[in-house]
């Protein structure tokens, strides 16, 4: 189940999943996520603000899913990535049922990237998504 109470999702879903959320949460708010390397700057305060809110990882479920899947298809429109469901192994180690592929064959795990972030202390280098792009190791150079 993702966040929502939904079934695990699908590979071929996480790009709706993710416009679904954007959609959802700019209807009010006149957030930047334009799926841009700079809008992740935004989901890291987004994060903090859920953080800060002191409320618990599953009273936010849904919104942290709906962030992982924004941060996934940040790494797919920016970096070369694709969706794809983990094997077995990957999804016992991963606890998720899908994640990205980057153009060097390495995968990753945005949908738990988003949950560590909000798990992590305030003072912890785990929280930022923005510097994780960045860093990221097998990624494509795509224009901004």
């Amino acid at each position: 189940m993702d966040g929502e109470g939904r079934r695990a999702p699908r590979a071929g879903e996480m790009r709706g999943r993710a416009r679904e959320f954007v959609a959802r949460v700019t209807v009010r708010n006149r957030l930047p996520l334009d799926y841009s390397v700079a809008s992740l700057r935004v989901v890291d305060f987004l994060i903090e603000g859920l953080r800060k809110g002191g409320r618990r990882r599953e009273e936010v479920g849904g919104a942290l899913f709906g962030l992982g899947a924004y941060v996934g298809e940040v790494l797919v429109r920016r970096a070369g990535a694709v969706w794809v469901e983990f094997d077995e192994s990957q999804r016992l180690y991963f606890g998720q049922s899908v994640g990205v592929r980057m153009p060097d064959g390495r995968v990753w795990n945005p949908l738990g990237k988003v949950v560590n972030c909000f798990d992590a202390a305030a003072d912890s280098t785990e929280q930022s998504l923005q510097t994780f792009y960045l860093t990221l190791p097998g990624r494509t150079r795509r224009a901004a």
